[in-house]
């Protein structure tokens, strides 16, 4: 398997795709891995050269016993870009991935083309996610995986597809909980919402109509507002759209990231 070594960790990544069509990086959110993509994949393979990454602390890659921050995981990113030999290229990132792709973007413009926000948000009630951070630390995933499974996706969806839940409860219930509280760490403690209007590269923000955690109204809405000339796509899911709409997002990166 392919890792990189990034400021202490090693951090898998793995490309899918013609290599000669354009870049196309895929980033999860806390709780998933990067199979969180799976169900999208077969469309966007055609269109790009595909480059997914577990974030740290999450599936495959390194774990640190400490509190992340959004610049070290963008940092990940950039190492495994690096790995895989792209210069530069979309980001495509849901929840925490998204943060991850602003904070990118901030960073080192110049190795972003354009973003897509899926389901994601540029400030949290820090409040809820230093006890969330707590709460996993003194009682590991299983004190917090009710929560997050009642945002991650839709009743409906979970009933319809109780196969889908059950594989993202199992693998948010064998995750380490330090990996997960260091990630919430970094959403509790990031710093997007004053430097949007810094962004200047080409955006999507997809917003879930079902999504309870960062939904258009109070979320989504300020990524359109401050990102100059962002465009907006809501889709029928709840918080995880790459499973609950994939063929409705991956046509509408396609879409928005065609030539």
């Amino acid at each position: 398997m392919p890792f990189v070594r990034s400021q202490g960790a090693n951090i898998y990544w793995k490309v899918e795709g013609d290599p000669q069509k354009r870049p196309l990086v895929l980033l999860n959110s806390i709780g998933t891995d990067m199979d969180l993509w799976a169900e999208a994949l077969v469309p966007l393979r055609r269109e790009f050269s595909l480059l997914r990454i577990d974030t740290r602390g999450h599936g495959a890659s390194d774990v640190s016993m400490c509190d992340y921050e959004l610049a070290l995981l963008a940092a990940d990113v950039r190492a495994a870009m690096d790995a895989a030999d792209v210069r530069a290229g979309a980001i495509a990132g849901v929840s925490l991935g998204g943060m991850i792709a602003m904070q990118l973007a901030l960073d080192v413009p110049g190795r972003v083309t354009s973003l897509v926000l899926v389901c994601t948000s540029s400030t949290m009630d820090r409040f809820a996610w230093t006890a969330r951070v707590d709460k996993v630390r003194a009682e590991g995933m299983a004190g917090i995986a009710d929560l997050a499974m009642s945002r991650f996706l839709s009743p409906d969806f979970a009933a319809e597809r109780p196969d889908v839940a059950a594989t993202v409860l199992r693998g948010l219930l064998n995750m380490d909980p330090a990996g997960y509280a260091g990630c919430a760490a970094a959403i509790r403690d990031m710093n997007l919402a004053a430097r949007l209007a810094n962004i200047q590269v080409p955006t999507l923000t997809v917003t879930g109509r079902k999504d309870s955690s960062t939904p258009h109204d109070g979320h989504g809405e300020h990524l359109i507002a401050a990102i100059d000339g962002a465009v907006h796509v809501a889709l029928d899911a709840a918080h995880l759209a790459p499973l609950e709409a994939p063929d409705d997002l991956a046509a509408a990166i396609i879409d928005f990231l065609k030539p």
